[in-house]
């Protein structure tokens, strides 16, 4: 897939089948994300993946969209390593250029996968749920699957809307 298209194709999918996501597929995801930009090279992100049914049930008891982690076959809980940090500002934008990797490797691989930020309001249940120690912040948790429906069209403010200025 070419990755214009990828970003213009990909959705957040919310719904999945019951079939499994392979940890193959799991590990080129994370790949993914592992690739992104970050300053000093630093790759302060790092990585908790929820397969199991028990933990699951978990993981979604501390978000709003429950339904939405419940039904997903696997979820990826996101973090910043604090003391691989050396800019708050740069640390936090490098996990969103990891997550939009690995948004768009599920993508390509013909899976459906959604970010979830709600969550945040949990980091501290979140972190301690997967035994994980406090310099571990939470910035998202993506929830993977095969998705229930078929992808719908998306939609977009036009250029002339959000470009400010060109001088």
């Amino acid at each position: 897939m070419d990755v214009l298209e990828a970003i213009c194709t990909r959705r957040s999918v919310r719904r999945y089948t019951d079939e499994p996501v392979t940890r193959e597929e799991v590990l080129e995801i994370i790949q993914a994300g592992s690739w992104a930009p970050s300053g000093l090279n630093n790759q302060p992100w790092r990585f908790a993946v929820v397969r199991g049914a028990e933990m699951r049930r978990a993981l979604a008891g501390l978000t709003k969209y429950r339904h939405i982690v419940e039904g997903a076959p696997v979820s990826i809980a996101v973090f910043c390593d604090r003391k691989a940090m050396y800019n708050d500002t740069k640390d936090h934008q490098s996990v969103g250029a990891c997550l939009q990797n690995m948004l768009l490797a599920a993508h390509a691989l013909g899976l459906g996968a959604v970010w979830l930020g709600e969550i945040l309001k949990s980091a501290d249940q979140v972190r301690e749920l997967l035994e994980l120690p406090r310099e571990m912040e939470l910035m998202a948790v993506v929830a993977l699957g095969r998705p229930a429906e078929p992808r719908r069209p998306g939609d977009r403010k036009g250029l002339e809307e959000l470009i400010l200025r060109e001088v």
